[in-house]
C-alpha cells in the first residue's frame, strides 16, 4: 500500500511540473553590468591593459517547455587600452547594444540557474580615443556583431549573469588591423513583471 501512495504521488508530482513547463512564462526587467573589456588584434591572445566600462538598460524574458529567449537593449561603455610600442591610451566605445540569447533554466520555482547564448548586434553612438598613433574615430564602424554566452542565477526577482563577449566584426574601417572587442560581464537584474 505504502508503494503505491508513494508511485501515486510521484506521478502527480510529475504531471504537475510538467504541465508547469508548459505554460508560457513572461518576465521584463531592468538590469546593470560592469564589463571588462579589451580590443584584441591579430596575433595576442590576452592584452593586459583590460579596462572598466558599464552596461544599463532593459530585458525581457519569453520562455515555454524550459527554454527561453530573451532579448536585451542596453547602453554600453566599453573601455580598452591602446599599445603600440612605448606609446599607450585609452579608447572608449559607446553604444546601443542588442542581444538576443536563447537559454534554459534549471531549478524549480523561484530559485534557478540559467546558461544562455546568442548573437549581439552594436550600434555605435560615439566614442573618444586618447591615443596619438590611433587611426581617427571616424574610421571604426558604427555598426558590429558578436556572441555572447554565459550563465545566471535567478532569485526571486532578482537575476544575476556571468557572461563573455566575443567580438566577430573588425571594428577598424581602415583595413590596417582586424581589432575585436572580447568583454567579460558581471551583471545584476530585477525583474518588475
Amino acid at each position: 500500500m505504502k508503494k503505491l501512495i508513494l508511485a501515486a504521488i510521484v506521478c502527480l508530482l510529475s504531471v504537475t511540473y510538467s504541465q508547469a513547463q508548459l505554460l508560457p512564462s513572461f518576465k521584463l526587467g531592468v538590469k546593470g553590468a560592469l564589463g571588462f573589456s579589451t580590443l584584441h588584434s591579430e596575433g595576442k591572445l590576452f592584452n593586459s591593459n583590460t579596462k572598466t566600462g558599464y552596461q544599463l538598460g532593459l530585458w525581457g524574458r519569453v520562455g515555454i517547455a524550459g527554454f527561453h529567449v530573451q532579448p536585451e537593449a542596453y547602453f554600453a561603455n566599453k573601455k580598452v587600452g591602446l599599445k603600440d610600442g612605448n606609446e599607450s591610451g585609452d579608447a572608449t566605445f559607446k553604444s546601443f547594444d542588442v542581444p538576443v540569447l536563447l537559454g534554459t533554466k534549471i531549478g524549480l520555482g523561484p530559485i534557478g540557474f540559467r546558461v544562455q547564448a546568442g548573437p549581439v548586434f552594436s550600434f555605435a553612438q560615439d566614442g573618444d580615443i586618447d591615443f596619438t598613433q590611433a587611426t581617427n574615430w571616424d574610421s571604426y564602424k558604427k555598426t558590429s556583431t558578436g556572441i555572447i554566452g554565459g550563465i545566471g542565477a535567478d532569485i526571486s526577482k532578482l537575476t544575476v549573469d556571468l557572461r563573455y563577449e566575443h567580438g566577430l566584426t573588425n571594428l577598424n574601417g581602415s583595413g590596417n588591423d582586424n581589432q575585436k572587442i572580447r568583454m567579460w560581464t558581471i551583471g545584476v537584474g530585477f525583474a518588475f513583471l
